[in-house]
């Protein structure tokens, strides 16, 4: 499928093939490889910073490939029960290679079993969600292009310079799956909102916002509730634009602004109350440790360090690697000599 998509406002006129790739008839479709690249982005950016967190990288793979595969399963999950229309058989249910997955299903997928995977995996739960959530963002502003690439994701007509128009949007709003509040209308004909580029400039900018302000984090869980926050803002305004996600009754709200703005409440609640205990308290961060079998083995012989959170990334790699290092050169074999106090005389 090709769109002639046109932005008439600022005089732009483009040609979108969906396909980016066909190999002996099976068709790889832009919208895969771009959220498969957001999301190769956003590993990246974990990986290279869980040591700021005191996550050990070689743990967090573990957890990292359990909340992706969850995520993708979950967003499809969510979606598909949200979709105001029906699907024809089990295999269009499953097939996402030409998009329809749901922002909200991924983020629970990977909280919920990423979660789980990091209580197995021993890898501290509030520091990773912190950097996860920093992630997440990144994987989002990319991956909504998918959404370009596919004409869909967009909203209302808008008379704003940069309303797009292609043959997909008139397609899509003459078609039965349009859901609208009573009394409002729409102009297939007409250019509407990219809600797809509202969302990943809000994405991308919320990334900029709160990857400044990590290093000054007071409480574990911080980053993660200020990404709810941030994310869920902006989420339920943009949704209100959209024109394909269910409505709940009639209130005029959809169930993602309902979902948006009572995860926003909950967010706020707990950041007070997360501010309110940290009050006066400097984060300390509580150094990566690789063998976690030796770690236990030693007991009271090797205790990990700590560092303030607000130390820079160069320290946190040199005092990791040095604690480690410790660790490994310890023999556990060796008999520890204990001093014998001498009896006192009568």
């Amino acid at each position: 499928m090709i769109y002639h998509v046109q932005f008439p406002g600022l005089g732009l006129d483009l040609t979108v093939n969906r396909v980016a790739l066909a190999i002996g008839g099976f068709n790889i479709y832009w919208y895969g490889v771009i959220i498969a690249a957001g999301m190769l982005l956003a590993m990246l950016y974990a990986f290279r910073n869980a040591v700021d967190y005191g996550i050990d990288s070689d743990r967090l793979v573990d957890v990292v490939a359990i909340g992706t595969v969850m995520a993708i399963v979950c967003a499809r999950i969510y979606y598909v029960a949200m979709a105001p229309f029906e699907y024809q058989s089990v295999w269009e249910m499953i097939d996402i290679r030409k998009g329809g997955i749901a922002i909200y299903g991924a983020v629970i997928g990977a909280f919920v079993f990423g979660g789980l995977a990091a209580k197995w995996r021993k890898v501290p739960l509030l520091p990773l969600f912190d950097l996860v959530s920093l992630s997440f963002l990144i994987g989002q502003g990319i991956g909504r292009w998918g959404n370009f690439v596919n004409q869909e994701a967009f909203g209302t007509n808008t008379t704003l310079p940069w309303g797009m128009y292609s043959e997909g949007t008139e397609a899509y709003l003459k078609s039965v799956q349009v859901t609208l509040p009573a009394g409002m209308t729409v102009d297939p004909t007409a250019p509407v909102h990219p809600t797809f580029l509202y969302e990943s400039i809000w994405c991308l900018l919320g990334f900029l916002v709160l990857a400044s302000f990590y290093k000054k984090r007071r409480f574990n869980g911080q980053i993660f509730l200020s990404y709810i926050i941030w994310y869920g803002l902006g989420r339920a305004w943009i949704e209100g634009l959209r024109t394909d996600s269910l409505l709940i009754g009639s209130t005029g709200l959809r169930a993602s602004q309902l979902v948006a703005i009572g995860s926003v409440i909950v967010a706020a609640v707990l950041m007070v109350i997360g501010l309110r205990s940290a009050k006066g308290k400097q984060l300390m961060v509580t150094l990566a440790v690789k063998d976690i079998k030796k770690q236990a083995g030693a007991g009271e012989r090797f205790a990990p360090d700590t560092l303030p959170a607000n130390v820079p990334h160069a320290e946190f790699v040199k005092a990791t690697d040095a604690m480690n290092d410790r660790l490994a050169a310890l023999d556990l074999n060796a008999v520890e000599i204990e001093e014998i106090e001498e009896p006192k005389a009568d």
